[in-house]
């Protein structure tokens, strides 16, 4: 009896033990998300009117949450949750030596469906296509019409908010672009049904069984035809004789990389520079666009001042083509060259965003530290306004058309074709004329 006694009295003390453990972590949990939101609302405060955020709203929500977290992974999921919040596409939470070891938690392997779309007026696109969803008779040009017998705009306006509670997106182009790429990712072996209609009209059914496909995207919809290069930067010609690179990102070893391909393209009458998918990265910007002022020259343009850079300059007409996943120092690199005069900008949507300073908040636990956007980057750009919250807007929107996709041409490239043949001289201050350079005689 004195036995069981025992026994009974040890497991009191145990049970008692562990849940005094239990309160006192929950008030470590606590007392993190009380500091975070106090400090995220004196450092980020700045972009809470642009971004429409409630903070309020915010603080209620996430001080309630903040007392159900039972242990460091659910504590490292609401911290990113309540990051989400800032609509900050940089922002993240970051282990430290405490917490090196603790693991979101587990889920299904995900994987893509073969395919990804895009807006072309008010209807969604299907843009590339691959693995699973060609495999299914999916084809580039279909209009999406149902998701699993929901309508596709309905459906995508519920998987974006199913997103945005734990991914931070700058913008709504931001968060769009992502649904439509990364968003389509989901367990392997789902099968998801779509209703479709070809470039003819014709209605279909299709489904997709999820087997294996990267839902990471590359940038454009066709490269042209044999490139040089690396995934990072590539470069060539188009059929039609215009130099074209794609900048895939933007390493410190960027203005170099843009040497070798102005070397390898050789003398063109007209340039494309594609930042399309362009994650961003970090390099001297004026090192970049001295690549593209003319040998021994100087350029001045809004407050800008650029000297010629590099062993090769291209002095001719530029277009820029971007969309909403160009990002960070993709978005000052592209910026730059429409901002400063330099070169014509289009694209399906502002860029991402996403450009800013940023600093680190550590939590009170030491457990993680938060790190977050404080100001916005390129105060010169929309008026005084920069870049984060809002994006670099192209001087033209140029959306996919359906008939191009069906027949395997990038319709932005087309586009950017089209307007080296006969260049908008009144939206671009740089007049290559003026600065001597003359377009080669034969492409």
């Amino acid at each position: 009896m004195r036995t069981t006694h025992g026994l009974l009295v040890s497991l009191l003390v145990v049970a008692t033990t562990s849940l005094g453990f239990a309160q006192r972590r929950s008030k470590v949990y606590v007392k993190d998300v009380e500091f975070a939101l106090k400090q995220l609302e004196k450092d980020c405060r700045g972009f809470f009117k642009l971004k429409k955020i409630d903070w309020r709203a915010v603080s209620k929500e996430f001080l309630a949450e903040a007392k159900k977290v039972d242990n460091d992974s659910q504590h490292l999921v609401l911290l990113t949750r309540l990051l989400a919040r800032l609509e900050d596409g940089h922002a993240g939470v970051r282990r430290t030596a405490k917490s090196k070891d603790v693991r979101w938690p587990e889920e299904p392997e995900r994987t893509g469906p073969g395919m990804f779309w895009c807006r072309s007026g008010k209807k969604i696109l299907i843009k590339n296509v691959w693995s699973s969803a060609k495999s299914s008779g999916i084809e580039p040009g279909m209009t999406v019409l149902q998701v699993d017998g929901t309508p596709v705009d309905a459906w995508l306006d519920k998987r974006i908010e199913e997103l945005r509670d734990t991914h931070s997106f700058s913008t709504d182009q931001q968060a769009f672009f992502y649904a439509c790429h990364w968003g389509l990712a989901d367990a392997k072996g789902t099968r998801r049904k779509l209703s479709v209609k070809d470039v003819k009209g014709r209605k279909r059914k299709r489904t997709i069984t999820y087997t294996r496909a990267n839902p990471v995207p590359w940038g454009p919809f066709a490269f042209p035809e044999g490139l040089e290069g690396d995934k990072d930067v590539s470069y060539g010609k188009t059929k039609d004789g215009f130099g074209y690179i794609h900048l895939r990102k933007c390493k410190s070893s960027l203005p170099e990389q843009i040497d070798k391909a102005l070397a390898g393209i050789g003398e063109v009458p007209g340039m494309i520079l594609d930042f399309r998918a362009n994650g961003g990265g970090g390099f001297d910007h004026a090192a970049m666009f001295g690549r593209f002022v003319p040998s021994g020259k100087t350029w001045r343009h809004n407050k800008g001042r650029f000297e010629s850079a590099g062993p090769r300059q291209y002095a001719g007409p530029i277009v820029v083509i971007v969309d909403g996943n160009t990002r960070s120092a993709g978005e000052t690199a592209s910026g730059f060259l429409k901002e400063f005069g330099r070169a014509y900008m289009i694209g399906e949507s502002p860029t991402a965003g996403m450009s800013s300073s940023k600093e680190t908040v550590a939590l009170p636990s030491g457990l993680f530290d938060l790190y977050v956007s404080v100001r916005s980057n390129m105060r010169d750009f929309n008026k005084g306004r920069g870049i984060e919250g809002i994006g670099v807007v192209p001087h033209e929107v140029v959306e996919y058309e359906a008939k191009d996709l069906a027949n395997g041409v990038d319709t932005l490239i087309a586009r950017a074709t089209e307007l080296l043949q006969k260049f908008p001289r009144k939206k671009v201050p740089y007049d290559p004329k003026k600065f001597g350079w003359k377009p080669p005689k034969h492409r």
